[in-house]
């Protein structure tokens, strides 16, 4: 999938037409782990001004069963560097496949409630999750969305962005 055809794009678009306050700056790379994002923090940081960040980080190393502990050191990390900024962190939930195990499944999920109560930051819900559950809008590998799941992408983020920046 194209840039331009992801949700981040999509919803840009309909920020611009709404001529709305904000727009979404896409610092993500594909297969990003929540150690890469913090090593290219400082580098994202230097490259733009900021007023909020939008944590949607921790679906690979679910995948690749990082601890849980290691996940959330980095996501402490990151606010934390963040906060020093001045910067507003909202921060995503994220959920991965089932078939990791009911223990590491919760632990995993866990950690994102965890970093939210313990740096106060406004927690999100899993935005995917009214597409992972419909096979039509998901990519063959069962765990990404789909080109046809991302408007339903934008409007769920654009949902919870708008409630959470009314805070």
């Amino acid at each position: 999938m194209q840039q331009n055809q992801g949700w981040v794009h999509l919803l840009n678009q309909q920020l611009e037409q709404q001529q709305a306050s904000y727009r979404i700056v896409n610092a993500s790379i594909s297969g990003e782990t929540t150690g890469g994002g913090l090593a290219r923090f400082d580098g994202i940081l230097a490259s733009q001004q900021f007023d909020i960040l939008l944590i949607e980080l921790g679906g690979n190393d679910g995948l690749r069963g990082f601890p849980p502990k290691l996940i959330k050191h980095n996501l402490l990390q990151i606010i934390d560097k963040a906060k020093a900024q001045n910067i507003r962190v909202l921060l995503s939930k994220i959920k991965i496949p089932p078939n990791y195990g009911q223990r590491y499944n919760q632990m995993f999920e866990q950690v994102f409630v965890d970093v939210a109560e313990q740096t106060n930051v406004t927690l999100l819900e899993f935005f995917i999750e009214s597409v992972a559950t419909d096979p039509a809008l998901m990519q063959s590998d069962g765990i990404h969305p789909n080109q046809q799941a991302q408007p339903t992408l934008a409007a769920n983020m654009k949902a919870l962005l708008d409630a959470a920046l009314r805070e």
